[in-house]
């Protein structure tokens, strides 16, 4: 700004190099204080009060602030070099202090502008972030107290008829629960942790309705790093049973499998007459989880006859 500042005298072909070199150095010197004085108005080092108009107090201070550096400047380089009468050029070194003034000051106003644009979009994310997880949290909650209900009363059954698989069907249940304290906190989990919870839940619903229920399972083993949110599958379940006829006489038939790409997770329709109208909210959930984990939606088929839902891989 220094030299850019001194172009007018450059073009005065009988100004002197150190005439020249004085000009420069005034601009600079003011260059560098406004550039400072603007930096520590910035709100980190500022009590004034933020806002987002232009013209405000904060221009108002750094302009009259200039105005009276520049001053000073011009009568320090005049009583060190008089002879350069630069006090009959006052006028012109305020116009050029005024203009490089709001230069400095516009560069920093769009600067910290965008700067908190940025910063409240971070904030709105990380909001965004927390409320879908509550909500996910939300919705692991409505099904895994409701889940240890009836499979408590299975085992109590199991035990009254001793059964010899109640050994194992404690070991999955433990298993399952101390999966689920080790993994609530994660975003995205390995598929192949997932099936492999996914088959102790699966052997805890086969206990409670036996043949009612049928589990095919045929994700390839190339796909067991792919990473999926956690619970994701054991809730999809979860859904297929809280709407769907599971007995003997109808079993439930659910299927996980591979189609382009997409995990996808199918059971034959069977819906239950006495149930309320879905609302498909833990859909929703899932659906807003991806988007924000992965930016991809799942996608829904339903047909007369089948439910499937389509499941992004990362």
């Amino acid at each position: 700004m220094g030299i850019l500042a001194s172009i007018p005298k450059i073009l005065q072909l009988h100004v002197t190099p150190v005439e020249l070199a004085v000009d420069a150095v005034i601009a600079f010197l003011f260059s560098l204080a406004i550039w400072y004085y603007n930096i520590y108005g910035l709100p980190k080092f500022s009590s004034i009060r933020v806002t987002n108009r232009f013209f405000n107090l904060r221009l108002l201070y750094s302009v009259s602030f200039g105005i009276v550096l520049m001053l000073i400047l011009v009568i320090l380089h005049q009583l060190l070099f008089p002879k350069y009468h630069f006090q009959a050029m006052i006028l012109m070194y305020q116009f050029r202090g005024i203009l490089i003034n709001l230069t400095i000051y516009m560069f920093l106003y769009f600067l910290y502008q965008t700067y908190r644009h940025h910063k409240i979009e971070l904030e709105l994310e990380h909001v965004k972030a927390d409320h879908l997880s509550a909500q996910y949290e939300s919705l692991k909650q409505q099904v895994n107290p409701h889940f240890l209900f009836n499979s408590l009363n299975t085992l109590k059954s199991m035990v009254e008829m001793e059964d010899k698989h109640s050994t194992e069907f404690i070991l999955n249940l433990s298993d399952f629960y101390r999966f689920t304290l080790e993994k609530r906190k994660q975003d995205l989990i390995p598929l192949a942790e997932e099936l492999s919870i996914l088959r102790s839940y699966m052997f805890l619903l086969s206990a409670r309705f036996e043949e009612g229920i049928d589990f095919e399972d045929q994700i390839p083993i190339a796909y067991a790093t792919s990473l999926i949110p956690p619970f994701t599958l054991q809730l999809l379940i979860e859904n297929c049973i809280k709407h769907n006829v599971v007995s003997l006489e109808q079993p439930l038939t659910i299927s996980l499998y591979i189609k382009q790409d997409m995990l996808c997770v199918k059971n034959n329709l069977q819906l239950k007459t006495n149930t309320e109208p879905s609302l498909k909210m833990g859909l929703e959930n899932i659906n807003q989880r991806y988007q924000h984990l992965m930016h991809k939606n799942i996608g829904i088929d339903e047909t007369a006859n089948s439910f499937t839902v389509k499941l992004p891989l990362l």
